[in-house]
């Protein structure tokens, strides 16, 4: 799973250069050297003289995405004309780790990289270490959902990643005096020639207020959610190159704004801290992987940072279907939604409230497409890992939300009575823990709101079904399904 590069002598060897030399299209190496040499002018604003690592970095990235862009496009081409279904991978993590070795080894290139690196006197194994690592995981989890996104480019399957973009992912580690410090892990601090910014592609996201119940002309009533606070989800894409580039997939990553980033009646007031402060509240939403959740404040920072990115997929993956195809009612036939772990598992009564809300369906039609649109991988065993929120956190930030929640539980139960259960197995399989206070349990309201709920591997699967799942299991006996990990090539220079 992890990606390891073997050091060897510098590229910049004469003899090396001319061995290459023998194996490769001398002209590809001179165009490539020729680029190289331009990004360096025009993006880095360097000469070869004053350059440093990092700055040939930059420009080798930048030649590379140049190739990438073709291929992407396209990529595109073929799957509009294919029509093919696409997946949707809900992710809180993508530990992507450096991706100038692996992009080079994906696109055949990496010997006239080297090549061309070499001649203009720059060792690449040095130049690979000044990338910054895009740590944007904690571990298996995000390495994962980042194999899982090269191997769908790899089997030309049409998918997009959606995921936040953190200001600052897995922290910095230094160890003082034998005792570890951390600090805020610094990615993006000389850009990310990776991604391409789209300041078009924004959503709006809403956090508390109220719920009012409107009556429709022709008889019936509708919920109308008004948020007390509204920020934007801004669009970064990185392309994801599948082996040979035969293909090319889109990971979006979402930063926040605020949708007033300055309150200039407050600035001109005199409270120059104060007109900031709604952009402060927005950004921290995308600002830090993981943020601590030992104080109420960073418990509502994560339900935040989890709505945040799952609605702005949602609305982006919902208008995407309905520029193609224009009826909502085909989703399942054209997307499928995997949720990695239970931190996208709000997606369950998001998707209900744009369903029903939103487009307008009833309430049975638009479970019917919920659960058949939707996947859900699970990660572990441990009862008291899954994630569960306070039902009065949830109602406060999520109100609409909560209703919904409270209605698929209703509905949910009543289909499992008719099983003649206990009310201890009732309890068991409900989507709210009623011990120790009210509790939502988010890991039970991804497996209700699936077609599919997956371990990763045989054992955890087959484990899964004796353990955490177990009264779901009953119910759902044809649930739980085995998938293995997508994987990545091992880089070797």
């Amino acid at each position: 799973m992890e990606k390891r590069i073997s050091k060897t002598r510098s590229a910049a060897d004469d003899g090396r250069v001319l061995a290459f030399r023998g194996r490769m299209d001398d002209a590809e190496v001179a165009a490539i050297k020729e680029t190289i040499l331009a990004k360096l002018t025009l993006d880095a604003g360097k000469n070869p003289t004053q350059a440093s690592d990092r700055d040939w970095f930059i420009a080798a990235a930048l030649t590379a995405r140049d190739r990438i862009v073709h291929h992407w496009a396209e990529s595109k081409r073929r799957m509009r004309k294919q029509n093919r279904k696409r997946v949707y991978y809900l992710s809180l993590e993508f530990l992507i780790g450096r991706l100038l070795g692996e992009t080079l080894n994906n696109l055949g290139l990496t010997e006239p990289f080297k090549a061309a690196l070499g001649d203009l006197g720059v060792d690449i194994t040095h130049m690979f270490s000044a990338e910054p690592d895009a740590a944007l995981g904690n571990g298996g989890l995000g390495r994962l959902a980042a194999c899982f996104m090269e191997s769908m480019a790899t089997l030309e399957i049409p998918a997009i990643g959606y995921g936040i973009r953190y200001d600052h992912g897995l922290f910095r580690q230094v160890i003082k005096d034998g005792v570890q410090h951390e600090y805020p892990e610094t990615w993006l601090s000389f850009g990310n020639p990776w991604e391409f910014e789209r300041p078009e592609i924004s959503y709006d996201i809403g956090f508390g207020g109220f719920v009012e119940i409107t009556t429709l002309s022709g008889g019936g009533s509708r919920s109308v959610w008004h948020p007390e606070e509204t920020v934007q989800a801004v669009a970064f894409d990185t392309p994801v190159v599948g082996w040979k580039a035969k293909h090319v997939d889109l990971l979006r990553l979402w930063s926040a704004r605020a949708v007033d980033p300055l309150r200039l009646d407050v600035f001109n007031a005199g409270d120059h801290v104060g007109a900031l402060t709604e952009q402060a509240r927005a950004e921290m939403i995308s600002k830090i992987l993981y943020p601590s959740d030992e104080t109420p404040a960073g418990q509502e920072l994560r339900l935040r940072q989890e709505y945040f990115f799952v609605s702005a997929s949602l609305q982006d993956l919902v208008a995407r279907h309905m520029h193609v195809y224009g009826d909502i009612r085909s989703l399942p036939d054209r997307a499928a939604i995997q949720l990695n772990d239970t931190h996208p598992s709000i997606a369950v009564a998001e998707l209900m409230r744009i369903l029903v809300d939103v487009r307008g369906l009833e309430w049975d039609e638009a479970w019917n497409i919920t659960v058949r649109t939707l996947s859900y991988t699970n990660h572990t065993l441990l009862p008291e890992a899954l994630e569960t929120w306070s039902a009065q956190l949830f109602e406060r930030m999520l109100p609409r939300h909560m209703q919904i929640i409270y209605q698929i539980n209703a509905h949910h139960l009543d289909a499992v009575r008719q099983r003649e259960v206990t009310d201890d197995e009732l309890a068991a399989v409900s989507l709210i823990e009623e011990h120790h206070g009210r509790h939502v349990r988010m890991g039970h309201l991804a497996f209700v709101g699936s077609h599919r709920v997956n371990g990763v591997s045989a054992l955890h699967t087959e484990l899964m079904r004796k353990t955490v799942f177990k009264d779901l299991h009953r119910i759902y006996p044809d649930r739980i399904v085995n998938k293995t990990n997508g994987f990545t090539s091992p880089i070797r220079i």
